[in-house]
C-alpha cells in the first residue's frame, strides 16, 4: 500500500528514514564501543552533539528538558534514540524529546516509554506536546519525570 505522505509510493517519508538510519548508527556503536564508563561518557556527549544540532527554538527546548531530567533523575543515562535526546534506566529509554524540526511537525513532543512507572488506571498519557517550557510546564514536566522513575 503507498503512503500517501510521500506520494512516491514509499513506505516511509524521508524524515523516518533518516531516523531510521541513525537507530541503525547508534545500535552499531553500542555493539561495537565498549562498556562501563566509556560507553556512558561517549552516549552522554552523542546526546550533547545532537542538542548543539538543533535549529531553534527546538535547541532550547530541548537543552531545558535536558537539564529537569538531569536535576530530577540523575541516575538516568543520557543518550541518543533514533537521533532525538533520550534518557535510559537499565539500557531502556524511558524518556524522550521528539524535536518540531525532525519530523516537521506543529510542536515538539516528551514521551514516556513502557518501563516510566506513569501508570494511572486503565489509561494515562504518555506523550505531551510542548511546544515551549514554561515556568508552569516545567514544574509539571519536573513531577512527571520524578514519577516517571519511581520517585
Amino acid at each position: 500500500m503507498a503512503d500517501t505522505r510521500t506520494g512516491s509510493g514509499e513506505t516511509f517519508s524521508a524524515a523516518e528514514r533518516a531516523a531510521m538510519k541513525e537507530r541503525a548508527a547508534e545500535l552499531k556503536a553500542q555493539a561495537t564501543g565498549g562498556k562501563g564508563a566509556a560507553k556512558r561518557e561517549r552516549e552522554a556527549q552523542a546526546l550533547i552533539d545532537a542538542l548543539e544540532a538543533l535549529p531553534q527554538p527546538d535547541r532550547t527546548l530541548a537543552t531545558r528538558f535536558h537539564d529537569i531530567v538531569r536535576s530530577e533523575a540523575p541516575d538516568l543515562a543520557p543518550r541518543t534514540w533514533y537521533g532525538m535526546p533520550a534518557y535510559a534506566k537499565d539500557d531502556k529509554v524511558l524518556t524522550f524529546l521528539q524535536p518540531a524540526s525532525k519530523f516537521d511537525t506543529r510542536y515538539s513532543t516528551i514521551g514516556f516509554n513502557d518501563v516510566a512507572a506513569l501508570d494511572d488506571g486503565e489509561m494515562w498519557p504518555a506523550s505531551y506536546a510542548v511546544p515551549e517550557i514554561t515556568d508552569d510546564v516545567e514544574q509539571r514536566l519536573r513531577a512527571l519525570v520524578r514519577r516517571a522513575v519511581g520517585g
